[in-house]
């Protein structure tokens, strides 16, 4: 191959190369998309939660249905003399390890997310406990609530002002 054949090939290459591809590099300043907030309901954590709960479950009643007749198989075979029987003995016994692992990060995401729950869910109730003592309080402040001077009936009932200065 010529030269300058090889440079005709490369650069019709960068021309049809699409100018939205860029790897293993960052978007131009100024440029790129633009990411939301990472959100998550209530009932979202909740449903991750419960699934990794039955996944810990059904792995339990499921997944080890191969390793009790795999370890008696395995037995059997070494006592037969087969060489097998120590490769099955470890599959099973990797199986098993393995099975475990998953298990314990399925009981780690489902505890993970009970807690998580339940720190966002206190959290939540006491930012709007904090946001609406914040709206009484600018309620009390708001001008338009009533006459500039007069009392302010956001904070309790009228109240007898004949009482308040002494019937004067």
């Amino acid at each position: 191959m010529a030269w300058n054949e090889w440079d005709r090939l490369k650069a019709r290459a960068a021309e049809r190369q699409s100018a939205g591809m860029q790897l293993n590099r960052l978007p131009p300043e100024g440029g790129g998309g633009s990411y939301g907030d990472l959100t998550a309901s209530q009932t979202e954590l909740a449903r991750l939660g419960s699934n990794a709960f039955d996944l810990f479950q059904r792995l339990w009643g499921e997944g080890r249905v191969a390793s009790p007749s795999s370890s008696r198989a395995a037995a059997d075979l070494k006592a037969q003399g087969f060489d097998l029987g120590g490769g099955l003995a470890h599959v099973a016994q990797r199986w098993d390890e393995q099975l475990g692992s998953v298990r314990d990060a399925c009981a780690h995401i489902s505890h993970h997310m009970r807690v998580t729950k339940k720190i966002h869910q206190d959290d939540e109730e006491y930012i709007r406990g904090q946001l609406s003592s914040i709206a009484s309080l600018d309620r009390g402040f708001d001008e338009r609530v009533g006459a500039p001077g007069a009392r302010n009936e956001v904070y309790g009932g009228k109240k007898d002002e004949d009482a308040e200065d002494g019937g004067r």
